[in-house]
């Protein structure tokens, strides 16, 4: 059969009508399948010249043909995390492997035998399904550090800390005094690391501390009630960064009800950047996480993994950047 490129494992459990899943089983002799589906998939396979992906071959702990994802379910509007899903499908198509969602209505301890590992974005320590996945028998990797007990099999980390800390520089040589920081809660490695980094800072250059903490994954209107009890009680602020994602975006319209005229006497940052941010008027100032890229890389360490090309216990960096626009130059 004349093909424009290598036959794909789909290809293949569509010309023998069975899901991927049956087909991968199939071909690798694994999994619930009767020996007549078996020697048909492997049949069709022959005919249509279909060749095992060697990395995908090489997952010697792989059983289902599937991996875990699951995300904070406060945030799933939250564009950076639907961007860090399609980060981990995309790594996973390029695998012949296929995503199973997992949220709070999946006991770990069942989901877990669907799928040969889990990725994790932003695990938080409250949550109870991650707690059940990290001390499930899968292999597990965060995006982030897991700041409860348990460890995972791998880690992909950003050095948040440092791009606050730039950022920070930044509005400070822009001639901000008074910097607030609209801050998450501390549930989270990235929420943890951006309060402690900006208290730090304040101390390191003699500036009083105007931190509001919120709890993770708060709703627009709790973020306009914060910002605005921050201009009542302390209307000297003169820059405010905002953490959350979708927060600075959220809080325009209570800075310029108060009067304040962004880029000019209030410099405006996010520690999220998003598409929003960059077709404000002006545009926000906002640290580039690169969510998809982190998402690929989470499912390609955890492929490692599997594959025994990496040991567990990887941690790998994730670079992200600081993108200035408009509303931290003053002018």
């Amino acid at each position: 059969m004349s093909t424009e490129g290598p036959v794909t494992l789909i290809a293949v459990a569509k010309a023998a009508g069975v899901s991927k899943t049956t087909a991968s089983d199939a071909l690798r002799n694994s999994g619930r399948v009767s020996e007549r589906t078996r020697q048909h998939v492997i049949a069709v396979a022959n005919r249509l010249g279909y060749t095992p992906n060697p990395s995908a071959r090489s997952l010697r702990m792989a059983t289902t043909g599937a991996i875990g994802l699951h995300l904070p379910e406060v945030l799933t509007r939250s564009e950076y995390y639907m961007s860090f899903v399609f980060g981990v499908v995309d790594q996973a198509a390029r695998m012949n492997c296929d995503v199973t969602l997992l949220t709070s209505h999946h006991p770990p301890s069942r989901a877990t035998h669907r799928v040969d590992g889990v990725v994790l974005g932003d695990p938080l320590e409250t949550d109870a399904v991650v707690r059940g996945l990290l001390d499930s028998s899968v292999p597990v990797v965060t995006c982030e550090r897991f700041t409860g007990d348990a460890e995972p099999a791998g880690v992909v980390l950003s050095d948040h800390g440092a791009q606050l800390e730039r950022l920070l520089g930044h509005l400070a040589d822009a001639g901000a005094q008074h910097i607030a920081l609209l801050a998450s809660s501390t549930v989270t490695d990235w929420g943890r690391t951006l309060q402690r980094t900006y208290l730090d800072w304040c101390e390191r250059n003699g500036r009083h501390a105007r931190l509001r903490e919120m709890a993770f994954g708060s709703p627009t209107t709790v973020m306009q009630d914060h910002v605005r009890a921050l201009l009542n009680a302390e209307p000297e602020v003169d820059a405010l960064v905002c953490a959350p994602d979708g927060a600075a975006a959220a809080v325009l319209p209570v800075l310029r009800a108060a009067g304040r005229t962004i880029g000019e006497d209030l410099l405006l940052a996010s520690c999220v950047d998003s598409t929003a941010l960059r077709y404000t008027d002006p545009p926000i100032t906002a640290i580039d996480l690169r969510p998809r890229e982190a998402g690929a890389a989470c499912a390609r360490l955890l492929f490692d993994i599997l594959a025994g090309e990496a040991p567990r216990g990887t941690s790998r960096a994730q670079p992200i950047g600081l993108t200035v626009r408009r509303s931290t130059v003053r002018g």
